[in-house]
């Protein structure tokens, strides 16, 4: 039914005998009409429809009735009494039952429009708040016992509208915190005291006058719930567009608290239900979007609430939490470098002394979320360096797919199970069409041990090639073909049966950039060994090289050289081994695999951790013939390869890199990256190569550009300078002067401008 202005002053005049002028205003879900009498004073006129319920209605008049006869009267409307000294008004048509009511007009304008804000007003809402929640602890009403959408305590509702969200990595940041608030919010619930509450403190809901919150309306999101949430929203809104999101809920929670003391576990979850509602806010707004919806008051927020979002993402949790522990006088939960030697000196007890620590002063990282990482101290740091969590840290569908499984089954590939064959098939399904036979292990090292006892014992050759400063991990077998390893300190020196062609670098290698014949006269070098090998009567079992070289220096394989490699190895009746584990699954962008950038087909794949996203899970994928010469009545068993977590999670990554489209990611930011760093050559002369294919990428550092000497140790401060900035980064290749930069595949172009703008900072203050 159609109300126009000139209806609502009959009405108004039949049922209150008042005379009004009535203008009508827009409104969510209610029709709303501003009335004034002869007298200048305003009121609110509110009409509601039988969705909305004539008991819940009533519960909005109580709340608003036990709310004026409190001290906290001050700043709430007034509910107007009809004649009959009735609060609601049953307006009867063909259309059905409307429902009429009155309210006071509130002066103020809404936090919204408020301009900038002190800190002084953010305070006097959390003051204003605690005063209303304290004043509605004698207040009950049925009709708000009930489930809505926009409680928190129901975010997790909010999950089955995530595929809405049509932005791969805001739908991924959206997963992250409703997975969050599944494991921090949903266990301590039962320790949350519940209240009855206003529910929707949002930037148009509350009123500022004078530099103070004078106001609060709108009591149509009403619920009985968790009494902690009430804050939680109110701070949700007034932290958009803040500099300092947390210093200014961090206000909020101490003027809360000074009228209504908040508990510690209150205090712990605060962040993640800010985190939740705006997730609740978000999907809604997708689901509307999707579903057509032309209502601007769905998506008034929409902006605001994703740039929080995304910012609440990089602010480190404990931090958060102990700003809003110590603005409650509670003591503060942050570690200190006390705390850090002490937990050193035991590790060094117990743990082997040569397994090192990074950066000068060491980090204590107690989170992940996605590219970020927490520490202790409350900082927050972009990963740039960590590609083993490919998909990123602590991925809301890995951690699903890897708990759901463990709460099932764990066990050995000695019973059937679903797991194992379907993600082989689908882990063969992306490599060439001769590569079909799967061996799973629990890493890298493993997987490439593998790889050479199966070389070996198919050729019936025990030598083997591998490019100087190359690394293929940590058993045995990997060592001896590792020359970073057994040419650097500490290590045994080469075998006898390990062969080390040239490292195939453009940057300060025999042949350079500009010589278009240079991937094939490495490859010739390759033929020498062979050659020298033949003289001596013995063959090739098998030559490994990553296709991308990580520890050699971060360096693209020079054009041609691996497909003139794998013929020369062939055809001399070895195997061509691809150790894809630094650089597969789509981190390249262009494709899939390095070994494809070389338009070139190995005989064996060898994938590691990253495919499981850090899980212990790694592959030799081998075409038939080699599987079959291999099945040769010795069993081959691996007690915890292709376990149904493992397989659970290798199946999750792949679906995850599909859905979220992270190989073009790595293709478009990688892309982005690279063009970002090659100004910063020219400007620091301390650059000498830029290189890299997606996100993976190498920045060689040189003291001079004629003799290439390395910038040693210029390069460890760059590294502990951008550490200082918020990023995490190593140092790699042959002579140590090489940033490695090969981040989870979810890195942003953000992320990869704000890396640039710093580096450029760092280099500049280190004067190199």
């Amino acid at each position: 039914m159609k109300f126009t202005e000139k209806d609502i002053a009959e009405i108004v005049a039949e049922y209150y005998g008042i005379e009004v002028n009535v203008r009508e205003l827009s409104g969510y879900d209610e029709l709303n009409f501003l009335l004034t009498d002869n007298t200048g004073a305003k009121y609110i006129c509110k009409i509601a429809t039988e969705q909305h319920g004539p008991y819940f209605l009533d519960a909005q008049v109580k709340i608003l009735q036990h709310l004026a006869d409190t001290a906290s009267a001050e700043g709430f409307q007034k509910v107007l009494l009809n004649l009959k000294g009735n609060a609601i008004n049953i307006l009867q048509s063909e259309a059905g039952n409307h429902y009429l009511r009155i309210l006071t007009w509130l002066d103020g304008i809404p936090w919204v429009d408020s301009g900038s804000r002190t800190k002084e007003l953010f305070h006097s809402l959390g003051t204003f708040l605690g005063k209303m929640d304290h004043a509605l602890t004698g207040f009950s009403h049925p009709a708000m016992h009930r489930h809505y959408e926009w409680d928190i305590a129901n975010a997790s509702d909010a999950e089955s509208r995530l595929h809405f969200i049509t932005d791969p990595e805001r739908r991924r940041i959206a997963a992250y915190f409703l997975m969050m608030f599944h494991e921090e919010v949903v266990p301590v619930m039962p320790l949350l005291r519940k209240a009855y509450i206003h529910s929707d403190a949002n930037d148009y809901n509350v009123l500022v006058s004078n530099g103070r919150v004078s106001g609060l309306i709108d009591f149509g999101d009403m619920v009985y719930s968790h009494l902690v949430n009430n804050l939680a929203i109110a701070c949700t809104y007034a932290m958009f567009g803040e500099d300092d999101p947390v210093a200014a809920a961090a206000e909020i929670v101490k003027g809360y608290h000074h009228e209504f003391p908040l508990t510690e576990t209150e205090i712990s979850v605060l962040y993640y239900l800010i985190a939740a509602r705006l997730c609740i806010s978000v999907t809604g707004s997708a689901y509307k979007a999707a579903t057509g919806s032309t209502n601007e008051h769905h998506f008034i927020t929409e902006i605001a609430a994703w740039d929080l979002l995304c910012r609440l993402i990089r602010i480190n949790p404990l931090k958060a939490h102990h700003t809003f522990r110590l603005a409650c006088g509670y003591p503060g939960i942050l570690g200190n470098k006390a705390k850090h030697q002490s937990l050193e000196a035991e590790r060094k007890q117990i743990i082997g002394k040569n397994l090192s620590i990074s950066y000068k002063e060491h980090l204590k990282i107690v989170r992940g979320a996605l590219q970020y990482l927490y520490d202790d101290l409350g900082n927050t740091y972009v990963d740039c360096v960590n590609n083993v969590s490919h998909v990123g840290h602590c991925h809301p569908e890995v951690v699903k797919a890897i708990s759901r499984q463990a709460a099932k089954l764990n066990t050995n590939t000695r019973y059937l199970h679903d797991n194992l064959v379907e993600y082989a098939r689908k882990l063969t399904a992306k490599l060439p069409s001769k590569l079909k036979v799967c061996y799973f292990t629990n890493s890298g090292s493993e997987a490439n041990d593998l790889a050479i006892r199966i070389s070996r014992f198919f050729t019936k050759q025990e030598d083997v090639i591998v490019l100087d400063h190359a690394y293929h991990g940590t058993s045995t077998v990997a060592i001896e073909m590792s020359p970073y390893k057994f040419d650097g300190r500490g290590g045994s020196g080469q075998k006898p049966y390990i062969h080390k062609a040239m490292n195939p670098d453009l940057y300060r290698g025999n042949y350079r950039y500009g010589d278009s014949q240079a991937g094939e006269k490495y490859a010739a070098d390759i033929l020498r060994i062979v050659d020298e090998l033949k003289a001596k009567n013995k063959g090739v079992a098998a030559f490994i090289c990553e296709t991308l070289l990580g520890v050699g220096g971060q360096i693209p394989l020079p054009p041609g050289y691996l497909k003139e490699a794998y013929r020369i190895v062939k055809a001399a009746g070895g195997i061509c081994i691809a150790d894809e584990v630094q650089v597969g699954f789509g981190r390249v962008g262009e494709k899939f695999w390095g070994f494809e950038l070389q338009d070139a087909e190995p005989d064996m794949v060898v994938l590691g951790k990253p495919i499981g996203n850090g899980h212990p899970l790694a592959a030799v994928v081998m075409t038939e013939e080699i599987a079959d010469a291999f099945n040769n009545g010795m069993e081959y068993f691996n007690t915890f390869g292709g376990n149904p977590v493992s397989m659970a999670a290798g199946l999750a990554v792949l679906n995850v890199i599909e859905d979220e489209q992270l190989q073009e990611n790595a293709l478009r930011v990688g892309r982005f990256f690279l063009e970002q760093l090659q100004p910063l050559r020219e400007k620091h002369k301390i650059i000498g190569d830029i290189r890299g294919k997606g996100l993976f990428i190498g920045v060689e550092l040189v003291r001079n550009h004629l003799t290439l000497e390395p910038a040693v140790p210029e390069i460890d401060q760059v590294v502990e300078k951008m550490k200082e900035r918020g990023f995490l980064i190593s140092t790699d290749g042959p002579l140590n002067n090489v940033l490695k930069i090969k981040p989870p595949i979810v890195f942003s172009m953000e992320n990869a401008a704000e890396f640039v703008r710093n580096l450029d900072k760092v280099l500049e203050e280190c004067a190199v």
